[in-house]
Order: structure tokens, then C-alpha cells, then sequence
């Protein structure tokens, strides 16, 4: 059995997740990135995707927003915009984001309202996605 570690994932509205795992897969602006017991300390931007958490007996998926993570050896703390597991996902709400982003984004605009428009549809596209297949491992 992998050694474990507490994470714990915040939004501005609650403590999400906090419970001992064995790993979690994150969005990064990089790429997907796993954490696991003893990993090295740092800071890491969290973008806008799907998060998977390997409690040891299942995996756990959910939808995160833009955030940062911060890594400690024996814990790892998430804090992020909005989390959200598959069943608290209103499907229609994300479809009609995911417009009004694509409508944003054909427009003209500066650098900084485009950056905003691709965050937007980058997390209505992962709560989408969510939603449309399985939710566990």
C-alpha cells in the first residue's frame, strides 16, 4: 500500500476535500501533474480540468476552476475559484457558459477580457466533460 497524505481542497465557499490519499492528478498550464507522499515542496497554478484523488480503495474525479496548489511532504492544499463533483454539475448552466465563452471569444477584445473568456470555456468544457462519462476509476 502507497504511503498517504492529507489533501485538502478550498474554495471561497467551503472545504471541498480533505481527507488522507495516496495521489492526486491535477491541471497545470503544463499539463496534467501528480502529487504523491514526500513530494518535493512547491507552488503550482491549478487551471481550470478535472482533478483525480486515489483515496487507495477508489478514485475520486472531480471539476475544478483556476487556482493554485501547494505542496508540502506529508500534505497538499488546493485552493480554487470552484470545485465541483460530477452529480452537483447543472449541465444546462455549463452548456449555456460554455456559449456565452465561445461568443465572447469571437468578438474583439483585449488580452485581458480574452484570458478570462478562455478560463471560462476551458471550465464550462471540463464540467461538460465530467458530466458525459463515468465518474469513477
Amino acid at each position: 500500500m502507497a504511503a498517504e497524505f492529507l489533501v485538502e481542497i478550498l474554495t471561497p465557499e467551503r472545504s471541498f476535500f480533505c481527507d488522507n490519499v495516496q495521489s492526486i492528478i491535477f491541471p497545470t498550464e503544463d499539463g496534467q501533474m501528480s502529487i504523491q507522499k514526500g513530494h518535493e515542496s512547491e507552488v503550482v497554478t491549478v487551471v481550470p480540468g478535472e482533478v483525480k484523488i486515489n483515496t487507495g480503495k477508489k478514485w475520486l474525479i472531480c471539476s475544478v476552476a483556476e487556482g493554485f496548489l501547494e505542496v508540502r511532504p506529508d500534505e497538499t492544499i488546493m485552493f480554487t475559484q470552484a470545485a465541483e463533483w460530477p452529480e452537483e454539475i447543472d449541465v444546462k448552466r455549463a452548456e449555456r457558459a460554455k456559449e456565452r465563452a465561445e461568443e465572447r471569444m469571437r468578438q474583439r477584445m483585449s488580452a485581458e477580457e480574452y484570458r478570462r473568456s478562455k478560463i471560462a470555456l476551458a471550465r464550462a468544457m471540463a464540467r461538460l466533460s465530467l458530466t458525459k462519462r463515468k465518474t469513477t476509476l
